[in-house]
């Protein structure tokens, strides 16, 4: 069997950015809004400002492979999409027509260019089931979603586009931009009042603004959501237009989902959203993505997750198990998004349970040395957005955690951050969005982690010291187990020479005690987008949220490590149950679904 546990265990690129609203250089690794498709036998996975393809070929061990460098891989948002012997290629780029591109070998190419007739951003191309190609694109807070039909041979639009899905965060919870969707749109007076304020601290005025941008300074005002990342599938005889919502840099990014009869519409809001969401856990967000059938005919969703510390765009790529159920609603399943999943041979149920439990939540963790600030714990808090961080760059600094007792462990997942990474840009800055310059250097991350039973006497768990790799969410599997209290981590060679830095050393396996009671818990909807959930447990390290239109139908989760937390992705006028899970090292423990009112149940 084999395992994977998100983010997806690549060698993710760094980026040298010139981003005018920060000041200096930023430097982080980037990889977000990713296609994925099954192509002559393997999985593909395209993704932003990687240079590269990821290939597979079961959907666990990837392999990075350069793309041709005549194909826009500077712009955003790549698209990829198999029709007939071919995959066709585009990505984002406004104010500038965009080129399609075509191949019957993604690797070895040549790659077609056909070009285009317009600019766009966020593309994505169907292709239905009588060989008809549709295009949707869009990505703003001040434009919709787009749709138009294309003619195969040209790619040139058949008739005018059409507008498909926009904004509405009014009664949508899921919509509203910020941290936990903190922060609902402005009104027009608002927002106009707030371009005043704009205009004033910029000691200009409106007249003095080009009419091209006064829109988008005020798109950026009105905390309206970003409404963007289009993919479309086809199911039962019905288009399942997915778009993603209302910002990358929050930990709510999500995907939603509209239902049509036609590849155009119109399309009315699915019962099932947002369909991808994941706020909790380690690593959080799950939007702009793609679904895929693999070989088996399982379905799976890859998007996009938050890390959003060093630069905005510090993201990674999330991959979970998806379905349509027996009414045809799309769901995802991101109750433990960010665990150890076994992926196997022919179907599977999309809503099996994990087999190992995370036993590493705020176990006591050393360090050979750390910068205040930086202490040992943040690598054990389920937070990537905190890591340790050795006092040197020397090569040999260790990072140790001490489980509290003997524990059979399967998987530890060691996660590698970047802080504070100052060195000159290795390349010529460039890029059509953003400035920018994608470091194309190979790297190598290189530790070494050792078990032990007494915390004296220590043994080889795995050696990956003389490693030609550079994972920086590399995950170790031993499905038989080993029987350990300690885990030490080594740390040799990182890229740039950099201080090492641990986001996670995150330990799962199976405990010796009793799986926690059944919660109880309060759930009291508070207004019309959201809903407060207090809860009671004994002997549970954390909890999940779940909730849906029916207890049969509980598709949305949230993990929390506290007792009380508010769910802002609720729509309007729409009914809801929810349950309350309570998970620790020896099990989960299913809660008692019930309806969601506006008072307490």
């Amino acid at each position: 069997m084999n395992y994977y546990c998100n983010p997806i265990n690549m060698n993710y690129r760094y980026q040298f950015n010139d981003d005018p609203r920060r000041e200096g250089i930023q430097v982080a690794r980037e990889a977000a809004d990713p296609s994925m498709i099954c192509f002559q036998g393997s999985y593909y996975i395209f993704a932003s400002m990687q240079l590269s393809v990821w290939v597979s070929k079961d959907l666990v061990h990837w392999e990075s492979h350069r793309l041709p460098e005549e194909l826009p891989l500077y712009d955003y948002a790549p698209d990829a999409r198999v029709v007939g012997e071919y995959v066709y290629f585009c990505a984002s780029r406004r104010g500038e027509v965009c080129d399609y591109y075509r191949t019957k070998d993604i690797l070895k190419g040549p790659y077609e260019k056909i070009e285009g007739t317009f600019d766009f951003w966020d593309p994505n191309l169907f292709c239905d089931d009588d060989g008809r190609l549709y295009f949707y694109w869009g990505c703003s807070n001040v434009t919709p979603l787009w749709g138009v039909e294309l003619d195969p041979v040209t790619m040139h639009p058949l008739g005018e586009r059409k507008t498909l899905i926009t904004g509405d965060a009014w009664s949508k919870g899921y919509e509203r931009a910020g941290e936990n969707h903190s922060k609902p749109p402005k009104s027009d007076e608002e927002t106009e009042a707030a371009f005043q304020q704009f205009l004033k601290a910029q000691g200009t005025s409106a007249a003095d603004t080009s009419d091209e941008y006064i829109p988008l300074i005020k798109g950026m005002l009105s905390d309206k959501p970003y409404i963007e990342g289009a993919w479309m599938d086809k199911y039962q005889g019905k288009y399942y237009l997915q778009y993603a919502c209302p910002g990358t840099q929050y930990n709510i990014y999500a995907d939603g989902v509209y239902v049509g009869n036609s590849p155009l519409g119109p399309f009315e809001l699915a019962e099932n959203n947002p369909y991808s969401y994941k706020p909790g856990g380690f690593i959080r967000g799950a939007g702009h993505g793609s679904t895929m059938k693999d070989i088996q005919g399982n379905l799976w969703h890859a998007s996009t997750m938050q890390i959003s510390i060093n630069h905005d765009f510090e993201r990674r790529v999330g991959l979970w198990r998806a379905g349509f159920d027996e009414d045809g609603a799309l769901f995802c399943n991101q109750r433990y998004g960010d665990w150890p999943a076994a992926v196997g041979e022919g179907k599977a149920d999309p809503w099996e349970e994990p087999k190992w439990y995370l036993l590493s939540y705020k176990k006591k963790a050393e360090a050979s040395s750390y910068e205040e600030g930086r202490e040992p714990m943040y690598a054990a808090d389920e937070n990537v957005q905190t890591w340790w961080r050795a006092e040197t760059a020397d090569p040999g600094e260790w990072l140790q955690l001490d489980l509290g007792e003997e524990y059979d462990v399967h998987a530890v997942q060691i996660n590698f951050a970047d802080d504070k990474i100052d060195i000159p840009v290795p390349g010529k800055i460039r890029g059509t969005t953003q400035a920018r310059y994608i470091d194309e250097a190979d790297y190598v991350t290189r530790w070494k982690l050792e078990g032990s039973l007494d915390g004296e006497t220590y043994f080889v768990v795995e050696d990956k010291s003389q490693a030609g790799t550079d994972l920086p969410h590399d995950l170790v599997i031993r499905e038989d187990g080993i029987c350990v209290r300690f885990l030490r981590l080594t740390i040799y060679e990182i890229p740039y020479a950099q201080k090492s830095c641990i986001s996670g050393l995150r330990v799962f396996g199976t405990g010796n005690g009793e799986k926690p009671a059944v919660p109880e818990f309060l759930a009291e909807r508070i207004s019309d987008m959201d809903m407060k959930v207090a809860i009671q447990g004994e002997n549970a390290v954390g909890y999940n949220i779940l909730w849906g239109s029916s207890p049969e139908k509980l598709y949305h989760s949230f993990m929390v490590f506290g007792t009380e937390q508010i769910v802002g992705a609720l729509v309007a006028g729409r009914e809801y149950y929810v349950r309350v899970d309570a998970f620790n090292e020896n099990g989960i423990t299913e809660g008692k679904a019930v309806q969601l009112r506006g008072g307490k149940q």
